[in-house]
C-alpha cells in the first residue's frame, strides 16, 4: 500500500485537534461550573429584583440528577489527565524535547526471608525465615539490632535511608 503525502498544513490540523482536546475539555468544564454556581445565580437575584417577582433561590443545573455531570466530567478530566502522563512518559508529542531513554531499575533490597526447608507442620526447619519451628517450638533469639537493640530506649538513632541514599525520616530542627 503507498503512503499518502500529507502536507505541513494538513498534519498541524490533524495535530491541532488531537492536541488541544484535553485542555479544551477543562476550560469548558471551568466555564460551566462558573456559568451555573457565579453568573447566572446573580443574573437570577438580579431578574427577580427588577421584575419585582418573589425571590426564590437559583437551582444549580449541573447539581440536577445526583450531579452527574461532575462526576462524568472529573472521570473523562482524569482520564486524560492520566492519558497525557502516559504519553509524556513514553516520549509522544513532548514539544521536540527529548526525555532519556535509560533506566535502570533501582537495586533490589535484601530479603531476610528463606522459604521453608519443610513442608510438615511440627517438624523443625533448619531456615531463618518466618517458619522456625513448629507449634511449641521455642522462639529465636531476639535480633542484634531493631527494637529489641541494646542502644536503649531514647539512644538517638540513625536515620533511615533509601536505596539512592536519600533520608527518610526528617532532620531534628523544626520548621517555624
Amino acid at each position: 500500500m503507498s503512503e499518502e503525502v500529507k502536507s505541513e498544513s494538513e498534519k498541524k490540523k490533524e495535530d491541532w485537534m488531537n492536541s488541544k482536546w484535553r485542555p479544551m475539555m477543562g476550560w469548558m468544564y471551568m466555564v460551566v461550573c462558573m456559568m451555573d454556581m457565579v453568573i447566572f445565580p446573580i443574573l437570577w437575584s438580579l431578574l427577580q429584583t427588577v421584575t419585582h417577582s418573589p425571590i426564590t433561590q437559583w437551582n444549580p443545573l449541573t447539581l440536577q440528577g445526583a450531579g452527574l455531570f461532575h462526576i462524568a466530567m472529573g472521570a473523562v478530566l482524569g482520564i486524560a489527565a492520566f492519558g497525557r502522563t502516559q504519553e509524556k512518559l513514553n516520549g509522544a508529542n513532548n514539544g521536540g524535547i527529548q526525555q532519556p531513554t535509560t533506566f535502570s531499575p533501582p537495586p533490589a533490597a535484601p530479603s531476610s526471608f528463606q522459604a521453608p526447608a519443610s513442608p510438615s507442620f511440627g517438624a523443625p526447619s533448619t531456615s531463618g525465615g518466618f517458619s522456625s519451628g513448629g507449634f511449641g517450638s521455642v522462639p529465636p533469639a531476639a535480633p542484634a539490632s531493631g527494637f529489641g537493640s541494646s542502644s536503649g530506649f531514647g539512644a538517638p538513632a540513625t536515620p533511615a535511608v533509601t536505596a539512592s541514599g536519600k533520608k527518610i525520616v526528617p532532620t531534628d530542627d523544626p520548621v517555624l
